[in-house]
């Protein structure tokens, strides 16, 4: 499988980036293509200017804006976000490279009699988030999991019917014990490497 790995996390040698290895390391396993994507490494700038949202419904304008992104998202077969959890969202990089290469002819596209939109990301078999948060488990679920819900509801939508989806999250990061991080580390490799 084709799996692009969208990785957003200011410091190389935090825990998210100990997560995003331990994905590599999995998918590894049985050799899935990868390609990673460090938004922080390259500067990615996450906010939709003016010129592009006026661009925003022509096809070939507003991909032409970040085509190599774009590439990467069609090439694809799976996506998978790994971040930390901030605000109990996603990181405004992370949220804004949502917003400027989920476009119209990529992701989705409008039916021109209004209405629903169609799905674009037919292409996609899964999805995935891997995040870290500060606060508890139930603590998460009351306040309603909107990075949760974004990617795995929102994206989900977008992708094809048998389009599968997971979720790894390691709670109360602030206190949690090393063997309590070591041993998710150890589960996200694992369960990645169960992936064909």
């Amino acid at each position: 499988m084709r799996v692009l790995i969208i990785y957003a996390h200011p410091v190389e040698t935090s825990y998210v980036a100990a997560m995003r290895d331990a994905v590599l390391r999995g998918l590894a396993v049985n050799g899935h293509e990868t390609r990673v994507t460090d938004l922080y490494a390259e500067g990615f700038d996450p906010r939709l200017s003016a010129s592009e949202l006026a661009i925003y419904n022509d096809n070939d304008r507003n991909q032409a804006v970040l085509a190599d992104h774009i590439a990467h998202i069609r090439w694809a077969e799976a996506l998978v976000f790994v971040f930390p959890t901030w605000w109990y969202g996603l990181p405004a990089i992370l949220k804004g490279w949502l917003d400027r290469t989920l476009v119209p002819g990529v992701a989705f596209s409008l039916d021109p009699k209004g209405g629903n939109i169609r799905p674009g990301l037919t292409h996609i078999r899964l999805l995935a988030g891997v995040t870290s948060c500060g606060s508890s488990w139930w603590y998460a679920k009351w306040v309603g999991e909107p990075h949760r819900r974004i990617l795995l509801r929102g994206i989900r939508a977008l992708c094809g019917v048998h389009c599968k989806t997971l979720w790894m999250a390691q709670f109360n990061m602030d206190t949690a014990q090393k063997s309590s991080l070591a041993r998710h580390l150890l589960k996200i490799e694992q369960r990645f490497a169960k992936l064909r």
